[in-house]
């Protein structure tokens, strides 16, 4: 009886071992690629959304305490208070003159309420206060001060104590704060800085006897007590680059504060 012939067996080859290795890693360098551009996208669209989200809620709190202004008025007592802290003499303070009549001219000889500063006069709940929004560098400040007799607003607000940071990295007026870097900017996004030059944060309406026009262009009637609306501009820059270009991205929002109180 013969044996059984033994079974021959067959493996792998170290060539088919080697092409089968540089396969996998191609794949797996292909992966990690796509992985690494993924991660960068999901950075770059987080920031982009957090810089909206915090412009957003910054122009909605400016909206809520303009919607406001100018409570109480000195129309609503029936004598009016000594102490004038009591009340709103307008619904916008301004510089300099303050509480002097004339007031100063919106656009000419007002330092606020200007492209990057407003001072609002109200009532929240807690008494007369000043609430004032003033950009500097690249930081949108907002101070609370109560209204006091015989101090300027200006001054009042103006103090370290009182200035708090509100929003960051706010671009409106980067040709002069970033002059380096805007020429990137502008190239990038030529539709939020046409010509090329800053834009106001603030851009204020009037009540005049031919109806509501901007303030700088409605003569003796561009003063702070006739204020109507108020357009709000942010521009926001995220607070890295994109990780992908490695140029900055930027977001704008805009909206429109309307005075809702008719004693004014």
């Amino acid at each position: 009886m013969n044996a059984a012939a033994p079974r021959q067996q067959h493996g792998f080859s170290i060539l088919e071992l080697l092409v089968a290795t540089a396969i996998f890693l191609v794949i797996c360098g292909a992966m990690f690629e796509l992985l690494e551009l993924s991660q960068k996208k999901y950075s770059s669209e987080t920031q982009l959304t957090g810089a909206f989200q915090e412009a957003r809620l910054a122009i909605d709190q400016i909206v809520r305490d303009f919607d406001v202004s100018g409570y109480p008025a000195v129309s609503l007592f029936s004598s009016v208070p000594a102490d004038s802290s009591k009340y709103a003499i307008s619904p916008v303070a301004w510089d300099p003159t303050y509480p002097i009549f004339p007031q100063c001219q919106i656009g000419a000889t007002c330092t606020t309420p200007g492209d990057y500063d407003l001072i609002i006069e109200t009532d929240l709940g807690s008494g007369v206060n000043w609430i004032r929004y003033q950009l500097v560098g690249t930081t949108l400040y907002r101070s609370i001060v109560p209204k006091a007799t015989g101090v300027d607003p200006d001054t009042a607000t103006s103090s370290a104590a009182a200035r708090v940071p509100f929003l960051t990295n706010v671009m409106n007026n980067a040709p002069t704060v970033q002059p380096a870097q805007f020429a990137e900017i502008a190239a990038a996004y030529p539709s939020m800085f046409p010509g090329a030059v800053s834009q106001p944060i603030f851009r204020y309406s009037c009540d005049t006897s031919a109806g509501p026009q901007f303030c700088d262009l409605a003569g003796s009637s561009g003063v702070p007590a006739n204020i109507r609306d108020v357009d709000i501009t942010l521009i926001v820059m995220t607070r890295q680059l994109d990780l992908q270009t490695q140029r900055p991205k930027l977001v704008e929002l805009t909206a429109r504060g309307h005075r809702v109180n008719p004693s004014h």
